[in-house]
């Protein structure tokens, strides 16, 4: 099949990738199809990290959680690596408050954002609070959703009259 990968001159990978991820969308329906072409896009990301990002939102709204959350965290350890951050989020967090307005710092707390989301769609409310917590307090104007997050996972429950 060929693809006109000039069509996404935005989108910033090798042109083998683009068109694996081309014909991942474009063959949508055929989920087994459409995943083979991802995988294979995935396998080929090197130090693409948009790659990441596209398979996240392929697997999220593939309903495939556990693999959207596989895909954020490799995108999360490579920027982790990439950053040299420290494991320890009590050493981690002024560095992300510090640098929260650089690409690589805010591509890092959606990522981060997201694995929180997937784990409460996974039932892991728990450890999904405790990131959405985290995110929040670096996050004063909410642009990556955690606070929202945040307050449906500890909302109380409503009552019936």
């Amino acid at each position: 099949m060929q693809v006109d990968t000039n069509k996404f001159s935005w989108f910033q990978v090798p042109e083998d990738i683009k068109q694996l991820l081309i014909l991942a969308a474009q063959t949508w329906e055929d989920t087994s199809k459409s995943e083979k072409y991802m995988q294979q896009a995935i396998a080929k990301t090197g130090e693409y990290t948009e790659v990441l990002v596209a398979a996240y939102r392929y697997f999220y709204y593939k309903n495939n959680y556990v693999l959207a959350l596989q895909t954020t965290k490799q995108l999360l350890d490579k920027i982790k690596e990439a950053e040299k951050f420290p494991d320890d989020w009590e050493q981690l967090k002024p560095i992300l408050v510090i640098r929260k307005e650089d690409s690589q710092i805010r591509l890092y707390l959606n990522a981060y954002a997201a694995s929180g989301l997937v784990l409460a769609k996974l039932g892991d409310i728990e450890q999904a609070k405790i990131i959405s917590g985290r995110v929040k307090e670096i996050d004063e104007n909410n642009d990556f959703g955690a606070g929202i997050l945040l307050d449906i996972l500890t909302r109380p429950p409503e009552e019936d009259d």
